[in-house]
């Protein structure tokens, strides 16, 4: 064995992944001569005939000089290390990133959606369970997929149920931050202030961002926004405004109706007047406007995703283009109370489910069996030693690459849909292993992601898991999503004296459509927890 993949064991046997390889030395209660025969017998079967063709859902997101993403390094992994020994040919199908339940429900519909699919919206799977269009994966699961079942356990599979059957495999989210906020360090500096630690300091430091525009570049922004549901959101800055509420208040009130929530977009709207944030924010419904005005040195201050600065989208043409810009991550959105409130993730991702429509149902979910093979994970989270990444003590450290070997998604999550984040099995380490993914050597894009992270997690808390849908969710979803983000953008652009009457308004329409039907059944439901928990 070379020196290489002895490290690379160590890593693993190192992990709570472990418990993957004990799980997958049983025999489910069968004789194992028995199962020694028949498995000899499918295996046989797989290796002859022609081919079978699966096909699996990928992300395109629009990175810039990506390969092909249906033949690149990792997809001839999967087809060398699967394909061949299951007899199958595994094909990608991309769907945009920004348009993919769009995309998702145009497949679903034609019956051409991906055997294995996936999508973030839980409420869309819910959906198409309701109508039957998708497998229920229990047997299979139990057939197949012992590894998987060991990997995730049955708290991140319970996100995957309707009516009690498995309806989806949720991903394993081993790191729980989702926004964060950055600000130009080196724009602070300039002009002499502090890191801003509330919205009162935050305030002040946008007016003197386009009063003294200390980058010296032309429209200066000192906010960058984008368009409702994209990334540039307002980090937390709405959980600030929040008012006392009891548990159920907290977990049953649609945001529209929380105390403060108000008082939150009028202060946008006072931003956007004064031309602190993005003059046509709404219009930019892919945020490539503001990645540009971010890369090109524009912006002084952000929210986004928590590791968001560290992609490559951003970093690369950030750091040609500005190489003295230095954003770092700000906690500066403090409610009444003191605290940081701030919505983390649950502990599932991306929801992968088989439609219907498929022929391949059990080859797929061997295909996502498989993938939570230890040395499987590990080499497409991370690839080849030497190629991919280098081991720093211990801990892989990602070397950037373009052509067929680069990653398109932090990690290849968009090749690794059981797992969302790094996985060495431990939450220090996958921190620590995901900013060194995201850095590519760079020491203080792994220190700006480290804090990140620890900022992004403190104060955190996570939406209520009622443990059935939402039907009135299901219903209304779709009206009620696009609604509340055309209720976002016209809000923050409207004239400051209409504000009140149109806020009013629209929280009216809202909850007619749908909204107060919702908010009922969020009621019943958490009751039904409550008395369920006595």
């Amino acid at each position: 064995m070379n020196t290489g993949k002895k490290k690379r064991i160590a890593i693993l046997c190192s992990t709570a992944l472990l418990a993957i390889a004990a799980a997958g030395c049983g025999n489910s209660g069968k004789n194992s001569s028995e199962g020694a025969s028949q498995t000899a017998a499918t295996e046989s079967a797989a290796t002859s005939g022609p081919p079978v063709t699966l096909t699996v859902e990928v992300f395109d997101r629009g990175v810039q000089g990506q390969p092909d993403l249906n033949n690149n390094m990792w997809t001839k992994y999967v087809n060398e290390k699967f394909g061949k020994p299951n007899n199958a040919i595994v094909e990608y199908v991309s769907v945009p990133r920004s348009q993919e339940i769009d995309k998702l429900n145009v497949l679903m519909a034609a019956g051409e959606a991906p055997d294995i699919s996936f999508t973030y919206d839980g409420t869309t799977v819910t959906r198409y369970a309701k109508s039957k269009g998708i497998y229920t994966l229990d047997e299979l699961l139990e057939e197949h997929g012992q590894q998987l079942k060991s990997y995730l356990g049955e708290k991140v599979l319970s996100y995957g149920k309707y009516e009690g059957k498995q309806v989806s495999i949720p991903g394993k989210r081993t790191l729980l931050a989702w926004n964060g906020m950055f600000i130009r360090k080196d724009w602070l500096d300039k002009l002499g202030m502090p890191v801003p630690t509330n919205k009162d300091e935050l305030y002040d430091t946008l007016v003197a961002f386009r009063d003294k525009n200390p980058g010296n570049v032309d429209n200066v922004i000192p906010w960058a926004t984008a368009a409702a549901g994209m990334n540039y959101t307002f980090g937390n800055l709405i959980q600030s405004f929040w008012g006392p509420m009891t548990e159920e208040e907290f977990v049953t009130t649609t945001n529209w109706l929380k105390p403060g929530h108000k008082d939150a977009f009028k202060w946008l709207n006072k931003l956007y007047n004064e031309k602190l944030i993005s003059p046509d924010f709404a219009l930019d419904k892919t945020t490539k406007q503001a990645d540009a005005d971010v890369t090109n040195g524009k912006v002084g201050f952000y929210a986004a995703n928590w590791d968001y600065p560290l992609s490559q989208k951003i970093r690369e043409p950030l750091k040609q283009n500005v190489p003295e810009a230095n954003y770092v991550p700000v906690d500066t959105f403090k409610n009444d109370e003191g605290k940081y409130l701030k919505e983390v993730y649950n502990e599932n991702g991306i929801f992968s489910f088989i439609p219907k429509s498929s022929k391949n149902a059990e080859l797929a979910m061997k295909y996502l069996n498989w993938m939570a093979e230890p040395e499987v994970m590990f080499f497409l989270q991370f690839g080849e030693e030497g190629v991919n990444h280098k081991l720093v003590d211990g801990i892989p450290h990602g070397i950037a690459q373009t052509g067929e070997k680069m990653q398109t998604s932090n990690l290849n999550m968009d090749y690794t849909p059981i797992v969302n984040g790094a996985e060495l099995g431990d939450t220090e380490k996958n921190v620590r292993t995901y900013a060194a993914a995201l850095a590519s050597g760079d020491k203080s894009y792994e220190k700006l992601a480290t804090d990140s992270y620890k900022i992004n997690t403190t104060d955190g808390y996570s939406s209520f898991n009622y443990g059935v849908p939402n039907e009135a969710n299901i219903k209304y979803g779709k009206t009620l999503g696009d609604m509340n983000k055309q209720m976002i953008d016209r809000l923050i652009v409207a004239k400051p004296a209409e504000f009140d009457a149109l806020y009013d308004k629209l929280v009216k329409e809202y909850m007619d459509a749908g909204g107060q039907a919702v908010q009922d059944e969020n009621v019943k439901n958490y009751r039904a927890v409550q008395a369920k928990n006595k």
